[in-house]
């Protein structure tokens, strides 16, 4: 059995249990899960929820778009939209509000498991690494035409890359010969040849793999817009759960929260600051995947879920 007792041990997604215990559900509440993926936690709100209830599904992914619909078009209680969740307030169900948003961060599994999509260079396949194939542009395409600073920015400031600079030479040098990257594989082995294997239980291009895909897709931009939204639709009282995969991810939710939970610190050559009245208050600390659950789903090991409520 699943935690919870809900889904069978196989479907259930990362922090399963707690992100459903932090959304907090009401039988008639109105939730939004602004990254189905393949539904493991909305189908977990869905449970909970009576026949007032209201279930909005939002992701980029237009395959996953196709098993919301397929699974939930029989039910009055759910809606489906194609698109980022940093346009969820434009969606004309969130204007009567949300008692829970739930971002579930990152690449999901079917994305990294399908070699065709370009995501992972655990199996080769064309370098994509766009969630929406319909829209924006193929990391290769990107990579062919990009000058060796663009690329050097982009995996120090979303991979984090210490070796960004030599990376991104030899990127450039490879867009220049007779075969430009056109594959994970290529890509990754590149990466290798460049700064080494340092880490024997991690993949060299890890990093580059992770900056690319995050710039490609404007994800942070999105988290940053998204978060804004998600809390301006949030009836007082409602939640906010974001999970997160990496630092950068992670950093960036934590800080929103504080933000909008915490006074500034005072400085006192300023005038006095107006007085602060929070919009969120934190719930609980973060949360990671505890032992049982990282040995059935060793992908939960970067997990992190933080929760706020909203107080008016």
């Amino acid at each position: 059995m699943s935690a919870g007792g809900d889904l069978p041990r196989a479907h259930v997604p990362v922090l399963y249990a707690q992100t459903l215990a932090g959304l907090n559900v009401r039988g008639d509440g109105r939730y939004l899960d602004g990254t189905f993926g393949r539904g493991g936690h909305a189908r977990g709100v869905l449970e909970r929820l009576g026949p007032a209830g209201r279930l909005l599904l939002m992701d980029k992914d237009p395959e996953a778009i196709a098993v919301a619909q397929r699974e939930f078009a029989g039910d009055a209680r759910v809606a489906v939209r194609q698109g980022s969740f940093a346009g969820l307030a434009d969606w004309s169900e969130t204007d009567a509000g949300l008692d829970g948003v739930l971002f579930d961060l990152g690449v999901s599994s079917p994305q990294i498991d399908q070699p065709q999509r370009g995501f992972s260079f655990m199996q080769d396949g064309p370098l994509d690494m766009r969630m929406d194939p319909a829209t924006g542009m193929p990391v290769a395409q990107w990579l062919a035409q990009a000058d060796e600073r663009e690329i050097a920015d982009v995996l120090w400031a979303y991979g984090e890359e210490k070796q960004s600079r030599r990376i991104a030479r030899a990127i450039v040098a490879r867009a220049a010969s007779p075969s430009p990257l056109a594959t994970t594989a290529e890509l990754a082995d590149l990466v290798a040849a460049t700064i080494g294997r340092r880490d024997p239980h991690k993949h060299p291009a890890t990093r580059t793999f992770q900056a690319l895909r995050i710039f490609i897709n404007r994800e942070l931009d999105d988290l940053n817009t998204g978060l804004v939204a998600a809390v301006s639709r949030l009836h007082i009282g409602g939640r906010l759960a974001v999970i997160s995969f990496h630092s950068l991810e992670d950093r960036a939710v934590k800080r929103f929260i504080a933000e909008l939970a915490k006074a500034p610190p005072g400085n006192r050559r300023l005038p006095e600051p107006t007085a602060f009245v929070p919009t969120l208050r934190a719930v609980g600390d973060a949360i990671t995947a505890d032992a049982d659950e990282l040995a059935h789903n060793p992908r939960a090991r970067s997990a992190v879920l933080r929760v706020a409520e909203k107080l008016q």
